[in-house]
């Protein structure tokens, strides 16, 4: 088949995150990425017609989109309440430092299942034909792929690399007799580079969302998610700034800032991840 007659493309940086075209028989289909990827539809309009509607993949491609959205949503629903937890005990002085790593370690188990899973999602929906028809085809089940022209598969490998990154964090604090210097290299610098991950993630969410352009979506769920998911990893970096270590003294910038930026920023990816029950095919 011959390339489609390509009438508009949203593009955020080097990223395609909209095609409009006309198929061969008449009319136009719009596919956007993330509506692609998370609900499994583009829109299409006949000739004629007033109106568009979505037509969708094929029912296994359904399916397997709304395993893998639940799996994920639960993961970083229950990963956040644990992190909420943690802080909270560490906050309130309800346990020792041991059982607060230990709760935090749990939680970021939970946050590396729903990266990889978020990764999975990108890595198997459903794509757009190039070839003129409007309608998407499903590829054979993968483990993996390597996509870094594409911003979708790109932010959410940022963001389960965060993930990983942040295991090293919560792996770190489970050591004992830490130098200040030491902690600040173990500790801190992984949490710190963890955010700015979660961070870079968030902003190649709104640029796919939103084309590359500044947008407030009220009545769109998924943009809700990337801001609950943002506004959780800004809090998460705060916490991380007050984390750091003074030299001098041997103590936090600010204990409680720390503790309350952990507390309400997982409170808001847990949020983030139970909106996200609600974006599925």
């Amino acid at each position: 088949m011959g390339q489609p007659e390509q009438r508009a493309k949203g593009t955020a940086g080097p990223f395609t995150t909209r095609l409009t075209w006309h198929p061969p028989g008449g009319g136009t289909a719009v596919w956007e990425s993330r509506l692609a990827r998370r609900r499994g539809v583009l829109a299409v309009r006949a000739p004629g017609e007033a109106a568009g509607r979505h037509v969708a993949a094929d029912t296994p491609a359904l399916v397997r989109l709304r395993r893998l959205n639940v799996l994920a949503s639960l993961a970083f629903v229950v990963g956040g309440g644990l992190f909420a937890t943690g802080a909270a005990v560490a906050q309130f002085a309800s346990g020792d430092a041991t059982e607060c790593a230990s709760i935090y370690f749990t939680g970021g188990l939970f946050f590396n299942t729903g990266g990889y899973v978020s990764l999975l999602q990108v890595i198997n929906a459903p794509r757009h034909v190039a070839g003129g028809e409007g309608r998407l085809v499903t590829r054979r089940w993968q483990w993996w792929s390597y996509e870094p022209m594409r911003v979708d598969w790109v932010s959410t490998f940022v963001l389960f690399t965060g993930t990983l990154v942040f295991g090293v964090n919560l792996l770190d604090s489970f050591l004992k007799g830490l130098s200040v210097q030491q902690a600040n290299r173990l500790i801190w610098v992984p949490d710190v580079i963890g955010c700015v991950l979660f961070l870079i993630s968030g902003h190649l969410g709104f640029a796919e969302i939103c084309h590359g352009r500044p947008c407030l979506r009220a009545r769109s769920c998924g943009w809700w998610i990337v801001a609950f998911n943002q506004l959780g990893s800004l809090l998460f970096m705060t916490s991380a700034l007050a984390a750091f270590t003074r030299p001098a003294t041997g103590g936090l910038v600010n204990a409680d800032v720390a503790n309350w930026g952990t507390l309400t920023g997982a409170l808001c990816f847990s949020a983030g991840g139970f909106l996200q029950l609600f974006e599925h095919p």
